[in-house]
């Protein structure tokens, strides 16, 4: 397994194991008053674009040739790092 399949894999199971999450809390909210259902639907929204944008990243990754794709990994980086945390965000205000 080359370094860039490994880190993609890594990656790609940071970013399920979030969504994962956020299928539970979706779980959760629906059970929540109707406001508070609109305030998490707007937050899920913003969590799922993020989401979409970090497997794109994680997409071209895969795509680069062996010689590019390192070049990416900092834009990665900062993408999950910002999914993670508005995640963290978003649960914590649960």
């Amino acid at each position: 397994m080359s370094n860039r399949d490994a880190y993609v894999a890594k990656i790609k199971l940071d970013i399920d194991q979030l969504n994962a999450k956020m299928a539970e809390i979706e779980a959760q909210a629906k059970e929540a008053r109707a406001e508070v259902k609109d305030k998490y639907a707007k937050q899920m929204d913003k969590l799922h674009a993020n989401s979409k944008i970090a497997m794109a990243k994680l997409d071209e990754i895969q795509a680069a040739s062996e010689d590019s794709w390192q070049k990416l990994v900092t834009e990665m980086e900062k993408l999950r790092d910002a999914f993670t945390h508005s995640f963290h965000y978003f649960k914590s205000q649960v």
